[in-house]
């Protein structure tokens, strides 16, 4: 199901989105849909995160390297 949205942007923005619609050769709202969706993968990404770093630094997780030794 798809139902659309009303947003406001400010313009100097709504400039950008037009000047790289037109060089990707994609509608605005296929780049904000886009946009959209990888910001809230992000979002979810970095509350996971938040939520597991209590639980890797009781195990002497600190550093990305520990993760990397721990599980190679």
């Amino acid at each position: 199901m798809s139902s659309s949205m009303t947003i406001r942007i400010p313009d100097g923005l709504r400039k950008q989105l037009q000047k790289v619609s037109k060089i990707e050769g994609k509608p605005a709202s296929d780049i904000v849909r886009e946009s959209l969706r990888k910001y809230l993968i992000l979002y979810e990404f970095r509350r996971l995160r938040e939520m597991a770093i209590p639980y890797a630094e009781a195990q002497g997780i600190f550093t990305d390297e520990d993760v990397f030794k721990t599980f190679s």
